[in-house]
């Protein structure tokens, strides 16, 4: 039985190219810590460090056949610098794909709650033109216009209770209506 804590590191790579799990398992008892050390004093998330130094892990143990290692600790520190950088160019790629998937995702939504509104708004505006002419103007002139309803009855020379009248009268008309239009249109 091979006692791998005993030997040198240029005994372990040179033994890890023969596919010793023993080997591997001390490579990587050994160097855990340290490289586990490099990835996080850059990238300060536990999560990702460990993600990084696994990553470094498995892809020693992936290239082992063709791999010429002439001093480990400086191999596996070349390693895991280079897996910092995949990991945080990949994770910037990452973020700047999904910022610009929200982006495009409000403009669509904004883009289609603009046209319902600009269609219902149409609707609305025809359905009001067929109302009886002081009907039509009261509700075109408080909700479209947004304008005080006492204001309006004393342009139009009526009282505001003859103005409510008219307003929900219009209001009552233009409810029913949408309902069928929209039904119609979509």
């Amino acid at each position: 039985m091979i006692a791998y804590t005993e030997l040198k590191d240029s005994e372990l790579a040179a033994m890890l190219r023969d596919g010793d799990d023993g080997v591997y398992k001390e490579i990587y008892n050994r160097y855990w810590d340290k490289l586990y050390y490099i990835a996080h004093r850059i990238l300060k998330s536990q999560e990702a460090t460990e993600e990084v130094v696994q990553d470094v892990f498995v892809l020693l143990w992936k290239k082992r056949l063709t791999l010429d290692i002439q001093s480990l600790p400086v191999y596996l520190a070349a390693m895991v610098r280079y897996e910092v950088y995949r990991y945080v160019a990949r994770d910037k790629k990452d973020k700047v794909n999904e910022v610009a998937y929200q982006t495009t995702l409000t403009d669509y939504t904004s883009f289609d709650t603009d046209l319902e509104n600009k269609l219902l708004l149409e609707i609305v505006e025809s359905l009001s033109n067929q109302l009886p002419e002081k009907c039509r103007l009261v509700f075109q002139y408080v909700k479209l216009q947004d304008r005080a309803l006492s204001d309006v009855a004393e342009e139009l020379n009526i009282s505001q209770k003859t103005a409510e009248a008219h307003l929900t009268k219009a209001l009552k008309v233009i409810r029913n209506n949408v309902g069928n239009s929209m039904h119609l249109l979509f």
